[in-house]
């Protein structure tokens, strides 16, 4: 697959996943503690599916397509390459107290992600001096529908693994919410 064609593929899961945190958040509004702890266990596995694939595709990039990662693509790895291994660990063992260490790692890795794409939009903050000159953070390696960007993919996934975690992740062990 050219890199062309993986990056549409990725900016429909980027969509798919910005969708999925919309409805979500309102399915949390209207659904009752007892059904959200329910689903759970769901929440937590997709959780860290999110996270896995949000990993591998990164690495796909870097790895196959060659985009050297700027700065702050790095920040957004230190946050997202984590989660995948705490999230499958607490999706494993069940924990309810998953959301605790995810749920930072997730909201400070969108941070990140949101500046990041101030950094690539926004000409006053491309010359900031915090990225590499020869790998300005600046630099768009992907541009999908003109909006669509790394940092954009990157995003979709934070917010989607917080909205999991903060909503849908129940905070009493499986066995005492029956």
């Amino acid at each position: 697959m050219d890199v062309l064609a993986y990056s549409n593929f990725v900016a429909i899961m980027t969509f798919v996943a910005m969708g999925l945190g919309v409805v979500f958040l309102v399915a949390r509004l209207t659904m009752s503690a007892e059904s959200r702890a329910g689903v759970s266990d769901a929440g937590r596995w997709l959780a860290w599916l999110v996270a896995a694939t949000c990993m591998v595709g990164s690495l796909i990039y870097s790895e196959i397509y060659l985009f050297k990662p700027c700065l702050f693509c790095w920040y957004q790895r230190i946050a997202m390459y984590p989660l995948a291994i705490v999230l499958l660990v607490g999706a494993i063992r069940r924990e309810a107290s998953i959301r605790f260490y995810g749920l930072p790692l997730s909201l400070i890795g969108l941070g990140i992600s949101i500046w990041h794409i101030l950094v690539q939009n926004v000409s006053a903050l491309q010359g900031s001096g915090a990225c590499d000159p020869n790998n300005p953070c600046s630099r768009k390696y992907v541009d999908v529908f003109e909006f669509v960007s790394i940092p954009v993919m990157a995003a979709a996934g934070f917010f989607l693994i917080s909205v999991l975690l903060a909503f849908f992740s129940s905070t009493k062990p499986v066995s005492d919410t029956q």
